[in-house]
C-alpha cells in the first residue's frame, strides 16, 4: 500500500476551435488543461478538508457530488464547483467549536475515529443546513440578494480569510500540535501559541514545508507569468505531492521522525446517511453566513465569466444549484462548497465552455476515489497545508488593486479597508457582517450628501442645465432632486427648498451646495424636476405635501415634473392632489418650465434676462 508508483490517468477530449459547429465539443476543454484541472482538485480537497477539520477523503467526496449536480443545474458554463478555502476555514471553526479536541490528547484509534466521526457529523449539518436555506432563498426568489454583497465586500473577505488560512496552517508546517483558536482576536491568539510553541516544533516537517514551498510559489508564479506560452499549466501540487509521498515513503519519515500523514484514504463513497438533525439548531446561526458566503463568490465569479464571454446567469437558479448541491452532497458527507477559483481559472484558461467539463473531472475523480486513494497513505500533512497557503495567491494579489481603487472611490476603498479589517481582527463572521452594515451605511450617508441642483436656460436651447452653465429666468426657481426621498433624506430636501424660497426656517439656515450664491427677486413659480427621485415613503411624501401648503400660502405656484408613476401614486396617497391640481403635473421640465412661463408673462412684469 503506498509503495507503487501513482499511475498518470489520461482524459479524453474532444475540444476542436471555439468556432466549431458542435456543442460536444466545444463543452469540453483541452487534454492536458484538463487533466491539470482534475489532478487540481484532488490535492486541494485533501487540503481543504484539514482546514474543515475532517479527515482527508471527505474532500475527496466534496471534489467530486458538489461538481456533477452544478453540472445538471447551474447556469454558470465556466464555473468549476468543490471546496473553498474560506467556506472550509469558516466550517473548521465550527468544528472545533462544537467537537473541540480533548484536552488530554494521545487519543487511541478507536477514540480518534469517534472524534472525527462526530467532526464529519457536524460538517455535514453545516452543509445540510446552508443548501436548506439556498433552497428556501430560491422559493423567495430571494437571488438580488447577491447584491448586498458588493465587490469590495467580497474581495476584502476573501483577502482576510486568506491571512486566516495562512496562519491557521502554521501549526501543520512546524509539526506543532495546537489547538485552533476560536472567537475574536483569534488569528492573533493563533500567533502568540505558535511563537510559544515553536522550540516544540518538529525539524523534519519544517524541511518538509519549506521544500515545498520552494517549489510550489515559483511554480505559480511560472504558471501567471507564461500562461500564454505554456501548453499545459505546469502541475507544480502534484508534482510536490507524488515527490513528498515518495520522499516520506523511502525515508520512512512518519516513524523515524514521527512525520504526521494522510494515511489510509478508504476506496469507494460513504453510504448515504441523512445528517445528524439534533445539530441543526446549533449550526443554523453559522450556516447562513456560509450560505450568503457561498451564494455570494459563487455569483460574482459566474458574473465575471458570464460578460466576458456573453452570456447571462440567473441568479435565482444559482441559488437553486448550489442549494441542491450542498444539500444532497451532505447526504454523502460533504462539507460546504461553492464555486472555487484556482480551479475555475484553470478550466476557462482550458477552453472549456460548458459544464460538461465538469462531467469529465467527475468520472476521473470517480476512478481516483475507487482505484488510486492508497497511493496518497505516505503524503505528509505538511504538504497539504503549504498547498493551502499556495492556493490563496489570488486572494493575497487583490491587495494590489488598492491603489486604482483608492483613485477610483474613496469610498468603495474604505468599505475595503474596514471589511478587511474586522475580518482579519475579529473573524470572518462577523467580519461579513460589518462589511456589509459599513456598505449599506455608505450608500445611505452618500444619498443624503448629493447635491440638489438649480436649473436655468441653457443659451441657444431650450434645454435647462445646472445655473454655472446657464441663465435663470427671474421669478422661476427649479430644482432637480436626484436622489431618492425617504425619512433619511427628507430634511435635507425641505432644507434645500425652504432656503431656495425664503420660507420658514430657510430664511436664515447657511446656503446648500449646489445652489447659486443669491437669489435675485422673489419666486412665483417652483418646479420641482422628480426625475432622479426613484422612490418615495410616507414621510418624505407627507413632507411634499406640506411643502406644497407652504408654497400655496405663500402665493408661490408649484410644479411637478418628470415624476414617475410609483412615487407620484404615493405622493397622491399622501394628500397631495388636495393641494395641487393634475394641471400642475408635467412629463417633463420643458413642458413645466413653458407653462411657467406663460404663467409668468400674465401675472407679472415683462420677462428680462439676468446671466448668473
Amino acid at each position: 500500500m503506498g509503495r507503487r508508483p501513482t499511475r498518470s490517468c489520461a482524459l479524453v477530449s474532444f475540444r476542436t476551435s471555439h468556432g466549431g459547429p458542435h456543442n460536444l465539443a466545444r463543452g469540453t476543454a483541452h487534454p492536458c488543461h484538463s487533466t491539470a484541472n482534475l489532478f487540481l482538485h484532488l490535492p486541494l480537497g485533501m487540503a481543504f478538508a484539514l482546514l474543515t477539520s475532517v479527515p482527508p477523503v471527505f474532500g475527496l467526496y466534496t471534489s467530486f457530488f458538489p461538481i456533477l449536480i452544478y453540472s445538471l443545474l447551474g447556469t454558470g458554463r465556466h464555473l468549476s464547483t468543490g471546496t473553498f478555502a474560506v467556506l472550509s476555514l469558516m466550517t473548521g471553526s465550527v468544528v472545533e467549536q462544537l467537537v473541540p479536541e480533548p484536552l488530554a490528547g494521545n487519543l487511541s484509534r478507536i477514540e480518534r475515529e469517534q472524534l472525527d466521526a462526530q467532526r464529519v457529523g457536524v460538517a455535514a449539518a453545516m452543509a445540510f443546513g446552508s443548501g436548506a436555506l439556498m433552497l428556501g432563498m430560491f422559493a423567495l426568489q430571494l437571488g438580488v440578494l447577491s447584491t448586498f454583497l458588493s465587490e469590495p465586500v467580497v474581495k476584502a473577505l476573501t483577502s482576510g480569510a486568506a491571512l486566516h488560512v495562512l496562519v491557521s496552517q502554521l501549526p501543520s508546517l512546524l509539526g506543532l500540535s495546537l489547538p485552533r483558536q476560536m472567537g475574536c482576536f483569534s488569528l492573533f491568539k493563533t500567533l502568540a501559541a505558535v511563537v510559544t510553541a515553536l522550540p516544540r516544533g518538529s525539524l523534519a516537517e519544517l524541511t518538509i514545508s519549506a521544500l515545498s514551498l520552494a517549489l510550489l510559489v515559483p511554480v505559480k508564479e511560472l504558471n501567471v507569468r507564461f500562461r500564454d506560452r505554456l501548453p499545459t499549466p505546469i502541475p507544480g501540487e502534484v508534482v510536490v505531492v507524488l515527490l513528498a509521498s515518495l520522499l516520506c515513503f523511502t525515508s520512512s519519515l512518519d516513524t523515524r521522525y514521527n512525520v504526521q500523514i494522510v494515511g489510509l484514504l478508504p476506496a469507494g463513497f460513504p453510504q448515504p446517511l441523512l445528517p445528524n438533525l439534533d445539530e441543526l439548531p446549533r449550526i443554523l446561526a453559522d450556516s447562513l453566513p456560509i450560505a450568503l458566503v457561498t451564494f455570494a463568490v459563487s455569483a460574482s465569479l459566474a458574473s465575471i465569466y458570464a460578460d466576458k464571454y456573453s452570456y447571462s446567469i440567473d441568479p435565482n437558479q444559482e441559488l437553486l444549484a448550489h442549494g441542491v448541491s450542498n444539500l444532497i452532497s451532505s447526504l454523502f458527507s460533504c462539507f460546504p462548497n461553492s464555486a472555487t477559483l484556482a480551479t475555475t481559472s484553470l478550466l476557462v484558461d482550458a477552453g472549456g465552455n460548458t459544464q460538461l467539463a465538469g462531467v469529465f473531472s467527475c468520472t476521473v475523480v470517480l476512478l481516483v476515489l475507487l482505484w488510486l486513494g492508497p497511493f496518497f497513505y505516505y503524503l505528509p500533512k505538511a504538504v497539504l497545508a503549504c498547498i493551502n497557503i499556495s492556493s490563496m495567491r489570488q486572494m493575497f494579489f487583490q491587495m494590489q488593486e488598492l491603489p486604482q481603487l483608492w483613485h477610483i472611490s474613496r469610498v468603495d476603498f474604505a468599505v475595503w479597508m474596514v471589511t478587511w479589517v474586522a475580518v482579519v481582527t475579529l473573524n470572518v463572521d462577523l467580519g461579513l457582517a460589518v462589511g456589509v452594515v459599513f456598505s449599506m451605511m455608505m450608500v445611505v450617508c452618500r444619498t443624503q450628501r448629493v447635491k440638489c441642483l438649480a436649473l436655468g436656460l441653457a443659451e441657444g436651447t431650450e434645454l435647462y442645465r445646472p445655473l454655472r452653465e446657464s441663465h435663470k429666468v427671474p421669478g422661476l426657481c427649479i430644482l432637480s432632486y436626484p436622489t431618492p426621498l425617504y425619512f433619511g433624506t427628507r430634511g435635507q430636501f425641505r432644507r434645500i427648498v425652504e432656503w431656495h424660497l425664503g420660507l420658514g426656517r430657510g430664511k436664515e439656515s447657511p446656503k446648500p451646495d449646489g445652489l447659486p450664491d443669491t437669489v435675485s427677486e422673489p419666486v412665483r413659480v417652483m418646479i420641482l424636476d422628480f426625475g432622479g427621485v426613484t422612490f418615495a415613503d410616507a414621510a418624505a411624501a407627507r413632507e411634499v405635501a406640506q411643502l406644497a401648503s407652504q408654497c400655496q400660502d405663500a402665493g408661490i405656484y408649484l410644479l411637478l415634473a418628470h415624476c414617475n408613476a410609483s412615487v407620484l401614486e404615493t405622493l397622491t396617497r399622501a394628500g397631495l392632489l388636495d393641494r395641487v391640481t393634475p394641471d400642475q403635473l408635467f412629463v417633463s421640465v420643458q413642458d413645466a418650465a413653458a407653462h411657467a412661463l406663460e404663467r409668468l408673462e400674465h401675472t407679472g412684469p415683462k420677462i428680462c434676462t439676468v446671466w448668473i
